[in-house]
């Protein structure tokens, strides 16, 4: 196992983060996902399909919970330490995002502890640790307050990790929506701060080596999947209408149709939603009356009978607002409808290669257990991200100077 090219994704979700990384030339050792449904996905897509990951004969290919590979499998993760480079990954960020019901007593928010296991464990040279914005402010209860991601760094620094974190607009990266993210990045022997630099630095030759802007728009990601191309019977769900491809429209569109059979009609995952009547007039009202890009909410009283808890029509020329798991609350920015699983995918910067698995949406109590295609591609970092920072951690390790 070369010991320069080798990372571990942790709480890897649908594989967002590995597919950045296979495409920064990281090589994967394997992935933990607790999820059945995402872990399909990873498996399909960068195992099955890719061969990316190098994968133990002790750890089974499946789904699994970090605890029960803590549980275990310590002495094997113990004897990776000096053969892992990278560790990657964050904690589910349901239980410290703003946008939900932020709350201290979280079941997920213990992964923390999880996470700072198994770093002490393998002790690889470099991590990367992603999580909401959210994640920097602090929980108040009776005792005072609690700050996980201060909590995280205080237990990095005492394994020895020099720590930096940031909050990165992904809008400024070349994605096309305002995903603000907490990025902590932890080195044994190099600089943090020197990966942020190379980061930021490399932004705009990375993109225009990519042929996209570094602020792509809407419109440039997904006008070619518009309903207006044309119709066709859903390939995966009898009943259902998916949409075809248009013409490339744009570098981005052309980045993410790389690899794909000039012959594919129907993009993966481009199923269109059957809206009821009422649906589609709430959202020609929309459309019509609702100010471009800003999230309204039924309290705001601009739409009369908005049922929503809030609701943003897109702005073409703009970005999109943080694709999140709920896909309701995102209307297209010229058809009367809400996105498909492909244009959510597409905002996140996920390629068309990427074929997502299990069900499309899920609802009532199967949502505690089941990740259907809306929430994967939701919780996922955006791949596009995840090459960038990849390739600036390249860049440090591949310097003499340490700090």
């Amino acid at each position: 196992m070369a010991k320069q090219n080798v990372y571990i994704d942790i709480f890897a979700g649908c594989g967002g983060l590995s597919t950045g990384l296979l495409k920064a030339g990281w090589t994967g050792l394997f992935a933990i996902e607790k999820n059945a449904d995402a872990f399909s996905t990873l498996k399909y897509n960068l195992i099955d399909n890719k061969a990316h990951f190098l994968w133990p004969d002790w750890l089974p290919v499946q789904a699994c919970d970090i605890n029960e590979v803590l549980k275990k499998h310590a002495q094997e993760l113990k004897a990776l330490q000096g053969k892992v480079t990278l560790v990657a990954g964050g904690p589910p960020c349901q239980g410290f995002s703003m946008a939900g019901k932020r709350n201290k007593d979280d079941q997920r928010n213990k992964l923390v502890k999880s996470y700072i296991k198994f770093i002490k464990y393998v002790l690889p040279e470099v991590i990367i640790f992603e999580n909401v914005h959210g994640f920097t402010v602090n929980f108040k209860n009776k005792k005072g307050t609690k700050q996980y991601s201060s909590y995280v760094e205080r237990a990095l620094k005492r394994l020895g990790y020099k720590t930096m974190h940031k909050i990165i607009d992904m809008s400024e990266y070349g994605i096309p929506q305002n995903r603000k993210r907490f990025i902590l990045v932890a080195m044994k022997s190099h600089s943090p701060k020197s990966v942020f630099e190379a980061l930021y630095n490399n932004r705009e030759t990375f993109c225009s080596l990519k042929g996209i802007h570094c602020q792509t728009s809407v419109y440039e990601a997904i006008s070619d999947l518009e309903k207006s191309h044309g119709t066709k019977p859903s390939p995966d769900s009898k009943g259902f209408q998916a949409g075809v491809y248009g013409p490339v429209q744009s570098g981005y569109q052309k980045l993410m149709r790389e690899n794909m059979d000039a012959n594919k009609e129907i993009p993966d995952s481009h199923r269109l939603v059957n809206h009821r009547k009422e649906t589609i007039e709430l959202h020609e009202i929309l459309l019509a009356q609702a100010p471009i890009g800003k999230r309204i909410t039924p309290s705001d009283n601009i739409i009369p009978g908005l049922n929503r808890r809030g609701v943003t029509v897109l702005n073409k020329d703009g970005q999109a607002p943080t694709i999140t798991s709920i896909p309701d609350e995102i209307v297209h920015y010229s058809e009367p409808r809400i996105l498909t699983v492909r244009e959510h995918a597409r905002i996140q910067s996920f390629p068309d290669w990427f074929e997502f698995k299990g069900k499309y949406t899920s609802g009532g109590d199967r949502r505690k257990k089941e990740v259907p295609r809306y929430t994967q591609v939701g919780n996922a970092v955006p791949p596009l991200f995840a090459e960038q920072i990849g390739l600036a951690i390249w860049e440090v390790l591949s310097s003499d100077g340490t700090e």
